[in-house]
């Protein structure tokens, strides 16, 4: 039965993420952490800033790893064609239509719509993330982290990439 839990979450959460990664992303900490209760959201976030961290698409990370702890192998494959199935018949069954109506005042403001919901969600997650960081971590570290990634994102123009790296060295160092 985990196997088809696991294949349902991720199915269910990459086929209403519309938009890619980032908008996949709370719907799958909805899934792992609230609804299956196979992650915390402090091991959630620790695994998105890794994720993010690494080269490939986020969602593929996200299962691959999940799967893995919760079913070994199995279950990261089982995961990931959860995450990859969805996308590939929807584009396999609608690429007929894409000609027919990729000029329609209804598909643009449709896309348009969901942008909102899709910032909700992110800034949703956003700010467990910081109720999380902040239980965990403390004020201090917390406000530093805040401060040293916005300028070295805004001021100093560093990958963010470098800078969640850093992040991560910060916490393995001061935090753990």
């Amino acid at each position: 039965m985990i196997y088809w839990d696991l294949f349902w979450s991720f199915t269910i959460a990459n086929l209403l993420g519309y938009g890619g990664g980032p908008a996949t992303i709370p719907l799958i900490q909805n899934e792992v952490v609230n609804n299956y209760d196979w992650m915390t959201m402090s091991e959630f976030g620790d695994l998105l800033a890794i994720a993010n961290a690494l080269p490939g698409p986020i969602a593929t990370k996200l299962a691959g790893f999940i799967g893995y702890e919760i079913g070994g192998v199995l279950g990261s494959i089982v995961a990931l064609a959860g995450t990859i199935l969805p996308s590939a018949v929807a584009v396999v069954i609608l690429f007929k239509f894409v000609d027919l109506f990729k000029d329609s005042p209804e598909v643009k403001l449709m896309t348009k719509s969901v942008q909102p919901i899709i910032a909700v969600l992110l800034a949703v997650m956003a700010y467990q993330f910081f109720l999380t960081a902040f239980e965990n971590s403390g004020i201090i570290h917390l406000l530093l982290l805040t401060v040293l990634s916005f300028l070295t994102l805004s001021k100093w123009k560093i990958h963010p990439s470098l800078v969640i790296v850093g992040a991560l060295f910060y916490g393995g160092v001061f935090l753990s």
